[in-house]
């Protein structure tokens, strides 16, 4: 019976496909849930990229995250500084890093994989950066490192909180240690505003993993994740061979973290602004009055975005 079963495997994903609806790069109607519901992508979009019948967390690129964010999808975008040289190690696998660069530009329509904003989510003011999975795995090198450290200036110098919203794949290796470097760096910036006791508040998205986990991601003040987002150094394959045991079925989830201790809170994207905006206030301790009811908070920051410089470059 071998041969029925190699001819089957052969034609098992032809036949799944016919199941599935076909999503083109633009202008199609669907798109498929790793459940298994086909959803109409306006009623994916009003439901903040959502899934209605399995409650997975679409991902989506900075611009729609600040979007659902910010007031009224109102917000500034910061541009950081930027590498003089792309490409500083000349490297090249299958591909050349410059190649590869320039795909993810062309592709996202960002320079590199984290993108900076200011504005108001509740009328609180504060700084917000996010990494693009779609730039290259959000992975980090120095042009993300300069980013990320340019919005802790910004909450520095403007004395606003800092909000970063996680989803990588760790550090980018065509930079090798130019981009390991960038680790001490980013830590750094949140301790000088960990000094100066403004608020950096740490939000994981799926998936948040290696060299982004082991530095930035759960150094927050509050740790932050969405549900079911994978957050993990190694993965789990390579920790279930090295420790030789059988993993729980949670593993690495943002639940099961939760459960451990490493993650604060497991927060649904609808009410990422809402509680958001109170931790900060009563971090900063701005909310002398609160009403849980109806959530209801008076002494808010008055500053116009107007107000609001750049940091000295």
């Amino acid at each position: 019976m071998n041969w029925i079963t190699d001819k089957f495997k052969r034609f098992k994903p032809k036949i799944k496909n016919l199941f599935r609806v076909k999503i083109g790069p633009e202008g199609k109607l669907w798109e498929n849930c790793s459940c298994g519901a086909v959803l109409y992508k306006q009623d994916l979009k009003d439901n903040l990229y959502v899934c209605n019948k399995c409650n997975k967390h679409h991902r989506i690129e900075p611009k729609e995250r600040f979007q659902l964010f910010f007031d009224e999808g109102q917000y500034q975008e910061i541009s950081p500084m930027l590498p003089a040289i792309d490409d500083p190690l000349l490297f090249t696998d299958s591909k050349t890093y410059g190649l590869r660069l320039r795909q993810a530009r062309e592709d996202t329509g960002q320079h590199d994989s984290v993108m900076l904003a200011t504005g108001k989510v509740n009328n609180v003011y504060l700084v917000a950066g996010a990494m693009n999975f779609n730039f290259m795995g959000g992975s980090v090198g120095r042009a993300a490192g300069e980013a990320f450290v340019a919005g802790a200036e910004f909450a520095y110098t403007n004395k606003l909180a800092y909000v970063f919203f996680s989803c990588s794949g760790g550090m980018r290796m065509q930079e090798s240690n130019l981009s390991l470097m960038q680790m001490p760096r980013m830590i750094a910036a949140i301790n000088s505003l960990k000094q100066e006791k403004l608020p950096f508040i740490s939000v994981c998205l799926d998936p948040t993993t290696g060299g982004t986990t082991a530095s930035v991601a759960l150094l927050g003040d509050i740790n932050i994740a969405e549900p079911k987002a994978l957050i993990a150094f190694a993965g789990a394959r390579v920790i279930k061979e090295t420790v030789r045991e059988e993993l729980p079925a949670e593993f690495q989830t943002a639940e099961y973290l939760k459960d451990k201790g490493q993650i604060d809170l497991v927060v649904q994207r609808k009410d990422l602004p809402k509680v958001i905006s109170t931790l900060i206030l009563q971090l900063t301790n701005k909310n002398k009055v609160f009403l849980s009811d109806s959530s209801l908070i008076t002494d808010q920051q008055q500053s116009p975005l107007g107000s609001i410089t750049q940091p000295p470059s």
